[in-house]
């Protein structure tokens, strides 16, 4: 069961995102939902541990095995979805991830992966000095991704 949360108020996410980092670039993705970028991840599941989800996310979404670098951030947030105006309130877990091999970073253009066969993603390497004039989400990335923090950080955002 994933942790998300539906009231009359809005919706309640807890979710794990992959900070993969290569050469300058970004992996930022895209489906047919939503038009902007995110990160690749996904909500933790109950009694699932936030270091598990985001190694399963990056396991279904990319399709390769991963390992955690360090925890980024841990970031709170508060904002009314672009596509379906739902308000939510979401905590999310950031972690630096290196996938287990080269594969991913091997691609030059956008490139189109399905997860279980349903859901289509569309990921691509985004220059990160680029992020800044993108449609892309959350905002805060936008001014934390050109310098990772060392240590774990605590942030709260309201869009």
């Amino acid at each position: 069961m994933d942790l998300t949360f539906r009231t009359p108020e809005g919706r309640l996410n807890v979710r794990a995102c992959a900070v993969i980092v290569d050469g300058g670039r970004i992996l930022a993705m895209h489906d047919d939902r939503s038009p902007y970028y995110y990160l690749p991840g996904g909500r933790v599941e109950l009694h699932e541990t936030a270091e598990s989800a985001v190694l399963r996310e990056v396991r279904e979404e990319l399709e390769t095995g991963a390992e955690i670098v360090r925890p980024l951030w841990v970031h709170q947030s508060f904002f009314t979805e672009d596509v379906d105006g739902e308000r939510y309130h979401e905590i999310c877990f950031y972690f630096l991830v290196r996938p287990a091999d080269g594969r991913i970073a091997s691609h030059r253009g956008p490139f189109t992966l399905w997860e279980k066969g349903t859901s289509r993603h569309v990921f691509e390497w985004l220059p990160i000095d680029t992020v800044k004039d993108r449609y892309f989400y959350p905002l805060f990335l936008k001014e934390r991704l050109p310098d990772l923090p060392e240590r774990l950080e605590l942030l709260t955002t309201v869009e």
